[in-house]
């Protein structure tokens, strides 16, 4: 049967296929290819850099033209190739490296080269920077441009809510008001402390050789430094550099970054849940999209069906990420394959994070608040005030207040007339007494107000 986005097995290239496009030139088996050409070709270049290596002597401008022509102009039809090739070889490293060697064939500058190609490697020396360089990608282009989207938005609403008191709730029962921008300021808190993380990750790399002792580099060249010029290489790719390495990048790094985006994706699913259900009681309408169908069956309804996928495609990104987490920093002895083939896995992950970003960002869009439901919870809610006035009644020591609001209030419908007769009771300041007797629920909301509206200018305070 012909691959098409009808039969393909993964939804990622079938249902989906045009929310992952942006990830193909990246995570694809053509981008991973494509990354592995550029670092053999940055190889072979420092190389000819390197005043230790004269059978590599510098490049002429000429020959340096032609090298970046191999990455810049690298297509489907060279992938192509590779491919091919490596039907011959079985082995898909070493298919890039004959792929270069026919491309600077007749150039006889480079050809002369030619065996420095892929020189002292081994394959993991490649395929650990071109992994790096596409996580690195995807940090710098995909996840800033959603992540930065997703904070602007939620920016966006805490500071247009920031004073719209809300009944806030606790084991799912009434307790102290909040505001809606507050709300989403304890969100977005949350997520650009793991964004900030993960901005400051370190994408480490190695080319050390093949067990990470540098032994073919020194056998044919032992007056080179190699560590510095590994170190060199790898940082010129803008890439940390790992020293103590076995064949293999130990991954560790690779771990830290997907335990951020875990810990990232877990409190986007919480506000899911939690906007999933502010839709259900009211708090939120969704503006309706003309010709979508809400229910096979009942025509009136208007499913929150956008944070039901995020949520759900969070969960399957989730679990890949938390098995490449546990399982890439381990191998056995000083090499496996077991990374090799879930490595190949890291675009499936980031292709589930990237639909739910978007099914987050759609859903956010048709939010409509609706006042009226929002604001007649919280106003019909006067035993939250009992917080406020056992809390006075504490200052002015008047014995056992929290007992003595309990008694009045659990269990029972408390209205603003029950509460106002306490209050009036009370052995207090006239003063305080009637601070107390003006307060409402919508205006008992603490410095939420103030805290949502400085979100994004000093969260520090």
């Amino acid at each position: 049967m012909e691959l098409n986005s009808l039969t393909a097995i993964s939804p990622l290239d079938g249902r989906y296929a045009d929310k992952t496009i942006d990830l193909r030139p990246i995570f694809s088996e053509f981008g991973l290819i494509r990354h592995r050409v550029t670092v053999e070709i940055r190889w072979l270049q420092s190389l000819a850099d390197h005043p230790g290596i004269p059978e590599v002597p510098p490049f002429s401008p000429q020959a340096r033209v032609q090298l970046e022509r191999i990455v810049d102009e690298f297509g489907v039809v060279d992938a192509q190739r590779i491919k091919a090739i490596e039907r011959s070889t079985n082995h898909d490293v070493k298919a890039v490296e004959y792929l270069i060697k026919e491309k600077i064939a007749g150039i006889p500058e480079l050809e002369n080269v030619s065996e420095f190609v892929h020189f002292a490697c081994t394959s993991e020396d490649i395929n650990n920077l071109a992994y790096a360089l596409m996580l690195k990608d995807l940090q710098e282009t995909v996840m800033s441009e959603y992540f930065g989207e997703l904070d602007a938005r939620l920016t966006d609403l805490a500071h247009r809510y920031a004073g719209r008191a809300m009944l806030a709730r606790t084991h799912g029962q009434a307790a102290s008001p909040t505001t809606l921008g507050k709300e989403m300021a304890n969100v977005l808190h949350r997520l650009r402390r793991q964004a900030d993380l993960m901005s400051r990750q370190e994408y480490l790399g190695k080319i050390n050789g093949a067990v990470g002792n540098f032994n073919a580099h020194l056998a044919a060249y032992p007056g080179v430094d190699w560590t510095q010029c590994a170190r060199a290489f790898v940082e010129s790719l803008d890439l940390e550099w790992n020293p103590w390495t076995t064949q293999i990048e130990p991954h560790d790094w690779m771990a830290e970054l997907f335990q951020s985006l875990m810990r990232y994706q877990t409190i986007l699913i919480d506000l899911c849940r939690d906007m999933w259900a502010y839709i259900s009681i009211g708090y939120f309408r969704q503006k309706p999209v003309a010709g979508e169908v809400g229910s096979s069956t009942m025509p009136h309804k208007v499913n929150p069906i956008d944070f039901e996928n995020a949520e759900g495609n969070l969960g399957v990104a989730n679990a890949l990420f938390a098995h490449f987490a546990e399982k890439l920093p381990i191998s056995r002895w000083q090499r496996d394959l077991t990374d090799s083939t879930v490595q190949r896995n890291l675009g499936i992950a980031v292709g589930y994070l990237v639909i739910a970003l978007q099914s987050l960002r759609k859903g956010l869009g048709k939010l409509q608040i609706d006042a009226d439901v929002i604001g007649a919870d919280v106003a019909g809610a006067w035993e939250v005030l009992a917080e406020a006035v056992q809390s006075v009644m504490r200052r002015y020591g008047i014995p056992e207040p929290y007992e003595k609001l309990k008694a009045l209030t659990r269990g029972q419908a408390v209205t603003r007339e029950l509460l106002q007769e306490f209050i009036g009771t009370l052995d207090i300041p006239e003063s305080e007494k009637q601070r107390l007797l003006s307060l409402t629920p919508g205006t008992y909301t603490g410095l939420a107000a103030q805290l949502a509206s400085r979100i994004g200018q000093d969260d520090s305070q």
